[in-house]
């Protein structure tokens, strides 16, 4: 008994310290970053390692209001927020109508929608930019909302149909029963219980895109209508040699993500763990 007991206080530990050691690896360049954006470039260069002894909050705002950080950041929430909505919404219709509808042709479509995800980005632009030109939305937050929404709505479908294909049909049937019309099944049945997926597509899809470059540095050219990623690029060519207002600079672009993820996270777990719903 006292072996087993050993061997299982043994395995417990080594997966504590596997799991110390890994979180230490991801967490360790972030914390090092928001030292940083506390400190001054003088105090990073003396160590670059050490904590901050004077915390230089007036670097943020510094930050925000000595560059053009502030328009750059909300034109990245307004793109970025209005794609996220209208992904969930769209991807969750969709991916409800061929997890739950059988009609001709319906495998082929989902493979279609699958198949796009093995093509690489860089196929796209020529086209995308011709587009956008033809229909004057190039260069405007509404192209590039919509080009966000083209790129991302594969994957948000593949996944989310994959989730709500396992919903039990008895559901379905006593929602029928109940004399639920098919919009009110999909709102009142579907998004429920598909909300860990969702969450799931909610959190990917915008950390992806408030960190997407390729399309914003191809498709936007109008300084009032930059993106984030083109600002912070912007910003770094500015503070070359401040590090530290780099830093802050970063950490501006970073907490977002933080915030969205940890209010997400919970139902990220649900989503990525849940191998059926009961």
């Amino acid at each position: 008994m006292r072996d087993i007991l050993s061997a299982r206080f043994l395995a417990r530990t080594g997966l504590l310290a596997i799991l110390a050691l890994y979180t230490f690896y991801s967490a360790g360049p972030f914390l090092w970053i928001a030292s940083m954006s506390l400190r001054t470039t003088s105090e990073i260069s003396a160590n670059a390692y050490a904590l901050p002894e004077t915390l230089h909050w007036e670097k943020y705002i510094e930050a925000w209001t000595g560059s053009n950080y502030g328009a750059y950041f909300w034109n990245s929430t307004i793109v970025v927020v209005s794609a996220v909505l209208a992904l969930t919404i769209i991807g969750a219709m969709a991916a409800h109508c061929l997890a739950r509808y059988r009609f001709p042709g319906n495998r082929v479509v989902l493979f279609v929608i699958f198949s796009t995800l093995i093509f690489p980005p860089q196929i796209t632009i020529i086209s995308l930019f011709q587009s956008l030109v033809e229909y004057q939305l190039y260069d405007t937050l509404l192209g590039l909302t919509l080009v966000y929404i083209a790129i991302q709505l594969p994957l948000t479908v593949y996944i989310l149909e994959g989730f709500f294909a396992r919903i039990p049909q008895d559901l379905y049937d006593a929602a029928k029963v109940d004399g639920y019309s098919h919009w009110e099944i999909f709102w009142k049945i579907t998004m429920p219980v598909g909300m860990p997926a969702i969450a799931t597509t909610v959190i990917l899809n915008f950390i992806n895109l408030w960190n997407e470059f390729l399309y914003a540095v191809v498709l936007i050219t109008d300084e009032s209508n930059r993106t984030l990623p083109l600002g912070v690029q912007k910003f770094m060519g500015d503070q070359l040699e401040d590090i530290g207002m780099i830093s802050t600079g970063l950490m501006i672009a970073i907490v977002p993500v933080i915030v969205v993820y940890a209010f997400f996270s919970e139902k990220l777990i649900q989503g990525m763990t849940a191998g059926a719903v009961k």
